[in-house]
């Protein structure tokens, strides 16, 4: 190496840019360097000696832009930076922690590699005079004044009031970029949720470290830390206040926190990282691959982890994208949402498990606009307030976990095509935010026994499109808003199976196939069922209908156009209705074998029974109210004997 002598200089000697000579006093001789150092040129080779003071002499030198290892190193300390524009290399070496430093109780900051910003005392608080839309990015301010173009500041609102203390819509770290006028400036984020009138933001202005990025490393964890040690164990990378700071190729075993640790940070991408066997996978933060927390414009992409908690989490984040990362030995799950208004989460080509927005409800449980296309998996659960839900080419296949294989969504704007599950489609709903229907298409299940497809808090309308549904055994479906099954195929698990039932106000059935299976009307309210467009009935199931209803203190509309039914034998009813009021239409239908058992009490106040332009082909009519005003049954139908 170059260097020069400064006469004058009383520098601390570090063993690599500083020199100092054999004796007491001034005078040093300095490294003449182009901003790209390398740690042996402090003397380090190889683990024998820590490589902290080297680190912090290249760091500490601002005129050093990049910093690269060519051996194997270990690292003792616990590192805090907060200078930008610097690239940290080493080469695909090993990094040990061998007698690192305890770390601070519960701190997942306490990384080898930590890059902080600094947090100014400029804060400023800013009240909503009047309703804030989704996607705004225009926020009201106090005085303009106060901001400048340019500038980073982190934005936080307050929890809304009778909310949960974490329930906060809005935490990023934004940059100014317009100053609209004296009350108004525009950032560089378009939030993601509605926001009432009298919400208070607090504004802090943050000086981040910029475009620090680390690359290469295979990095070992300290090994036996127990699973709720928090002190003892080591990662490499975090950063916090941070912008456009990259992570690439680290290749990590036996970490303790997540392996890249961020939070309030923008623009950013993980790359071709991996973790294996992590210390623990059972304590909260600990185990994961990344987490990112208050994050905007994130990409993490070709990572991989076997045996982790999760690969990837996304915490109050927003516009994060994952591709081609992968989770086996999966069971803590992989792909995650926080549950904390995350929003604008895009998720292609993954496999692991995947839930969404399940961590409490303090944190308000929410995520909304999140895409999910091509992924595999043993179990994907977004049971919560998720809203505006996409799954696309999902494939669900389950393994010895309990409730494996099973699609489970809110039935808020969900909408799902050409997913397969091998176990059950779950719809439930627990908020009510979306303008879009919930639809699932194209897609195919396997209900099992006495499986509840929607829940009974299920008001909004369900569309199932070209959904098989196998395994059908007693189906539940328990919503109360309208049902529309659309060319959907219906199989029951075998002889003997029960039909499903439906206690939705109004179900449609546009053509598809039931066999082995049937439709019980069970609600406890008036309800309404459209069959029509050729939908075919056939097979046997343990109740002896296709179509029957409960409890008779009601109202039920049956409306059959075009359907076909085609009953195994004699004792398989088409339509069993034995009381209540029924309002009963069958036009253009054909009825093959079995029997009509229209019972005369279930005709009676306000009901009526029209037949008409239908084909009975070899069926018994072991039922039938007196023909009269409200009823008829005979004229214009084509009754053939069996």
């Amino acid at each position: 190496m170059l260097t020069r002598w400064d006469a004058g200089s009383t520098a601390a000697a570090n063993g690599g840019t500083v020199l100092a000579p054999g004796t007491a006093g001034k005078g040093r001789w300095l490294m003449v360097h182009d901003g790209l150092l390398d740690f042996r040129q402090f003397g380090l080779f190889g683990t024998s000696a820590p490589a902290d003071a080297a680190l912090d002499a290249m760091m500490g030198d601002p005129a050093v832009h990049r910093i690269e290892a060519h051996t194997d190193l270990n690292f003792t300390k616990r590192h805090t930076f907060s200078r930008s524009r610097i690239e940290l290399d080493f080469g695909g070496n090993r990094v040990t922690t061998d007698g690192i430093e305890k770390n601070a109780y519960n701190n997942p900051f306490g990384a080898v590699l930590y890059f902080l910003g600094k947090v100014t005392d400029t804060t400023v608080k800013s009240k909503l005079s009047a309703a804030m839309p989704d996607l705004a990015d225009v926020f009201e301010v106090p005085d303009s004044r106060a901001f400048a173009l340019g500038q980073w500041w982190s934005v936080e609102i307050d929890a809304a009031p009778g909310t949960g203390l974490y329930e906060k819509e809005v935490q990023k770290l934004v940059q100014v970029t317009g100053i609209v006028d004296g009350t108004h400036i525009r950032v560089n984020y378009k939030i993601g949720w509605d926001l009432a009138a009298g919400r208070t933001f607090t504004w802090t202005r943050v000086e981040p470290v910029e475009r620090v990025h680390v690359r290469n490393m295979v990095f070992e964890g300290v090994p036996g830390v127990a699973d709720n040690d928090t002190e003892t164990g080591s990662h490499p990378v975090a950063y916090e206040y941070a912008v456009s700071c990259d992570v690439s190729g680290i290749d990590a075993t036996g970490t303790f926190w997540p392996v890249v640790m961020r939070r309030w940070c923008t623009y950013f991408r993980t790359s071709e990282c991996r973790l294996k066997n992590p210390a623990s996978v059972t304590y909260g933060g600990a185990g994961y691959l990344t987490q990112q927390i208050y994050c905007l414009y994130g990409h993490v992409e070709d990572c991989h982890v076997a045996n982790a908690r999760h690969l990837n989490d996304w915490t109050a984040s927003a516009y994060g994208y994952v591709t081609n990362c992968h989770g086996d030995g999966d069971d803590q799950g992989p792909f995650v949402t926080h549950g904390q208004f995350e929003h604008d989460l895009t998720f292609t080509g993954n496999s692991g498990l995947m839930t969404f927005a399940n961590s409490g409800a303090a944190w308000g449980g929410a995520a909304k606009r999140v895409t999910v296309r091509r992924h595999a998996c043993s179990w994907f659960v977004a049971r919560t307030n998720v809203t505006d839900l996409t799954l696309e080419d999902m494939l669900v296949i389950g393994n010895s976990q309990p409730g494996s294989g099973m699609i489970w969504v809110n039935a808020d704007g969900a909408q799902l095509r050409g997913c397969v599950a091998s176990g059950p489609l779950v719809v439930s709903q627990s908020s009510h935010r979306s303008q879009r229907p919930t639809v699932i298409a194209d897609s195919a299940f396997t209900q099992g026994k006495a499986s509840e497809v929607t829940a009974a808090n299920v008001s909004a309308d369900v569309h199932l499109l070209r959904v098989t549904l196998k395994g059908l055994d007693g189906a539940q479906f328990n919503g109360t808003g309208g049902l529309v099954l659309d060319h959907c195929t219906f199989t029951g698990a075998g002889d003997g199976a029960a039909p499903s039932t439906v206690a939705h106000a109004d179900t449609a059935v546009h053509g598809g196939t039931f066999t082995g299976t049937g439709l019980r009307l069970n609600s406890a309210k008036d309800q309404r069922l459209w069959i029509d467009g050729g939908a075919r009935f056939s097979g046997g199931n343990s109740a002896g209908a296709y179509l029957a209803r409960d409890t008779a203190g009601r109202t039920v509309t049956w409306q059959l156009d075009g359907a076909d039914f085609r009953a195994p034998d004699a004792k398989t009813a088409h339509v069993l209705l034995t009381d209540g009021v029924n309002r009963y239409r069958a036009t253009g239908s054909a009825f093959t074998g079995g029997s009509l058992r229209l019972a005369p009490a279930a005709f009676t106040g306000g009901s009526h029974l029209l037949i008409t332009g239908c084909t009975e082909d070899g069926v018994a009519r072991a039922a039938m109210p007196a023909e009269g005003d409200r009823v008829q049954h005979t004229a214009g139908n084509l009754l053939l004997p069996a």
